[in-house]
């Protein structure tokens, strides 16, 4: 530990330095001023691979060492090599299963974290800081007062390694979090049912009838691509069941699908959406129509019926004839033939924050209900997630969940809970949430945060995403200039240029990271 933090500590003063001047710069962007074009940011190769060797090397140690140690299987398999070898650099592969095959390495192991955050005595004032030290507030407070952050904002800043919250605005007023939701129902989930958690697709044989039934297992991220990627396969599946089939002598079927396991409307309140297919406990490729894996896209508006036909292709194709299917629910004698099943949920929950899935937001909540006796339905798992939060000790005061995406409007979350779920998540004493904190997208490199923070903290901010109209939130975890691993919260209502707003929380954001404020 000793070695590492020596090593780390000569890059996190370089990277807080080169931060400097790119934090000025994006203070005075968000300044009041006349308005002036607005600019895409030109991400470049060069940026990444400079921002890796410092920031991110910065960032893998101060995580590593500050969170905790990793969950059983060894998650987030490029992090993990980072944290056995230090010279490793850039971002990291969210689209990895989780499954290799090899024994990971251990990860260094942190002093203990607070488990709560509590108030009165672990509360600071930021309106003094120690001599030499500038006040937190005096550098967040112009930032998040900028016109393009609209008239209500909430923030919260807590330092991981301690507990102790080192500043708050309206930090107990609950506000529309947008996608942060997903914060929420990672830690729900990853509670509820744990990170070695499997779902599981089968094929069942109805004794007597001919009828085979492909039953749903709430698997969201079962694929119907030649190339599965390590996730549970739709065509493994008909393989399998194929030559169970056969070896029974049976070269044709009857083919239904069992959905039940879910319940209610699979209709978001949004309605169609291009962000959310409806929502079945039996999906291919989420309901897809391009074959693309994540963000916006019309989507079928049968997901299961979808997902059985496709299935009825390659029994076909794999000799097998079947009826055109409908739905059914398998029955208590019926034999299971074949299954798949996909990775631990801990990469579900990693892919979820990374590309901010909604589709697979929405399958945990319901997963997270019935593995509480509740319904798997859009009220069960919202009522589920707020149970299992409220267990954690979780400030929950003013709180409504709606989903598990966030896509509802009359979600409220505050920026008091979104720093405890994060500072809950890097508690060694719960090494099973530690997804919730390797899964968020890195500044500059991985998933929603890809094309943001090129000219300021890459790889040294890392955070969850959420935009609705009028809504901008930001909510994870920073290092800042002295390696201290800060979780922070930061929600706006009533924006009304998104990609403004959205810079602006980017600029208080490197802001925190740059600043070794009291």
């Amino acid at each position: 530990m000793v070695r590492i933090a020596n090593a780390v500590r000569p890059r996190l003063a370089r990277a807080a330095a080169a931060a400097k001047p790119r934090v000025a710069r994006l203070t005075k962007a968000v300044r009041p001023g006349p308005d002036r074009p607005s600019r895409t940011p030109n991400v470049r190769t060069w940026q990444y691979s400079a921002g890796a060797a410092t920031a991110g090397l910065a960032l893998a140690a101060g995580v590593v060492t500050a969170a905790g140690p990793w969950d059983a299987n060894g998650q987030r398999t490029a992090e993990r090599d980072r944290a056995a070898a230090l010279e490793r650099s850039g971002g990291a592969d969210h689209g990895s299963s989780g499954t290799t095959s090899g024994v990971p390495r251990p990860a260094p192991s942190a002093a203990a974290v607070l488990a709560s955050l509590g108030g009165g005595a672990d509360a600071v004032s930021t309106k003094k800081a120690p001599p030499g030290q500038q006040a937190l507030a005096d550098v967040l407070e112009p930032l998040l007062n900028a016109p393009s952050l609209g008239g209500t904002h909430t923030a919260s800043v807590v330092d991981i390694g301690t507990g102790r919250r080192l500043y708050g605005s309206a930090a107990g007023k609950a506000l529309t979090p947008a996608s942060t939701t997903k914060i929420a129902t990672a830690v729900a989930a990853l509670s509820a049912l744990g990170p070695d958690h499997r779902f599981t697709t089968r094929t069942a044989l109805e004794p007597g009838t001919g009828e085979l039934v492909l039953v749903g297992g709430g698997d969201p991220t079962l694929t119907a691509h030649r190339d599965a990627g390590g996730w549970a396969s739709l065509r493994t599946l008909a393989t399998g069941t194929a030559e169970a089939l056969k070896k029974r002598g049976i070269h044709e079927v009857t083919l239904s699908y069992d959905t039940t396991l879910y319940s209610g409307p699979a209709l978001h309140r949004i309605g169609v959406n291009e962000n959310l297919a409806p929502v079945s406990a039996l999906t291919v490729d989420e309901g897809r129509t391009n074959g693309s894996s994540s963000g916006p896209v019309t989507r079928v508006g049968d997901p299961a019926a979808d997902a059985a036909h496709r299935f009825a292709d390659f029994l076909n194709d794999a000799g097998v004839k079947t009826s055109a299917p409908g739905p059914s629910k398998a029955g208590g004698t019926a034999d299971t033939l074949a299954t798949v099943s996909s990775p631990p949920l801990s990469a579900l929950v990693e892919r979820m924050l990374t590309n901010s899935d909604n589709d697979i937001a929405e399958a945990l909540a319901r997963q997270t209900a019935l593995a509480s006796g509740g319904t798997g339905s859009f009220a069960g798992g919202a009522k589920a997630v707020a149970a299992r939060l409220e267990k954690l000790g979780l400030p929950l005061s003013g709180t409504a969940f709606h989903d598990g995406s966030g896509l509802d409007r009359d979600d409220r979350l505050t920026a008091d809970l979104l720093t405890a779920l994060l500072v809950k998540a890097g508690d060694p004493a719960d090494p099973g949430l530690r997804p919730v904190l390797t899964g968020l997208p890195v500044a500059g490199f991985t998933g929603t945060l890809a094309a943001r923070y090129t000219n300021g903290a890459a790889g040294v901010v890392r955070a969850k995403t959420g935009t609705l109209t009028g809504v901008n939130t930001l909510a994870g975890t920073v290092v800042d200039k002295d390696g201290r691993l800060l979780a922070f919260a930061f929600l706006a209502s009533g924006t009304t240029n998104p990609p403004e707003a959205q810079a602006a929380l980017d600029a208080t954001a490197t802001a925190l990271a740059g600043c070794g404020c009291g």
